[in-house]
């Protein structure tokens, strides 16, 4: 299974490395930012399953990015928390209103913190935690890793599978070449982004074998998706 990605926007490094500990721990990725105008860059580029927001970040404060996200078509329905240091109730209703979906307030418990996570991937992005995964006429079991189009079985590879994967995770959603190679190899593995429209193309091959409608879309300058229905 393609683990969660949760990005951490918060300058307090000693909570950084806790956070981020416990959040691994869990099997969740983790991108760890300390800026909130870094952050803002990063979000363009590539949008995690949830984002961890401290309120008073450096630079871009967390409820201007908040509100900035929330103006944004691709990240207006990312599930965001809230950490910050205030307490009131003015800022609680504050930060909801502004756009987070939750809000904690430090000093928190660590197991409640990933409990919110978990809770709030579960309601607001079930399909990164279901284990069977449906688009269209396609259906993907993580546990058992198979794949099957019509109630017929398809073989993939394993980078084909993962890719498959994550483009279900997102149905409809483009994607560029260096948003797959981040998001099924890794940010750490350099390899060319032709590689992408190979494996792509061995992915289109296995999925509509048979002259089945083609359910990948190629869009060309922008990367790839997979149609809905």
């Amino acid at each position: 299974m393609i683990a969660p990605k949760v990005m951490v926007v918060e300058d307090d490094e000693p909570l950084c490395v806790l956070l981020k500990y416990n959040l691994e721990a869990e099997g969740y990725q983790v991108e760890m930012i300390s800026r909130g105008d870094e952050a803002e860059v990063r979000l363009q580029e590539n949008v995690p399953d949830l984002l961890v927001l401290d309120w008073m970040v450096p630079a871009v404060s967390g409820i201007e990015l908040c509100r900035r996200l929330r103006m944004r078509p691709e990240t207006e329905r990312l599930p965001i928390i809230m950490l910050t240091a205030r307490g009131e109730e003015s800022d609680r209703v504050r930060g909801l209103s502004t756009g987070a979906d939750d809000y904690l307030v430090k000093p928190f418990s660590t197991p409640e913190f990933v409990a919110r996570v978990r809770a709030l991937l579960r309601r607001a992005k079930p399909e990164v935690l279901s284990t069977v995964l449906s688009v269209g006429d396609i259906v993907l079991d993580r546990e058992s890793h198979r794949v099957y189009r019509r109630k017929n079985e398809i073989r993939l590879g394993p980078t084909e599978f993962r890719l498959l994967e994550f483009m279900m995770q997102h149905p409809g959603r483009v994607f560029s070449r260096s948003q797959l190679l981040d998001n099924v190899w890794g940010e750490t593995i350099y390899i060319d982004e032709r590689t992408v429209d190979v494996h792509v193309g061995r992915l289109r091959k296995a999925v509509n074998h048979g002259r089945l409608p083609d359910v990948i879309r190629t869009i060309r300058g922008a990367g790839y998706a997979i149609r809905e229905a």
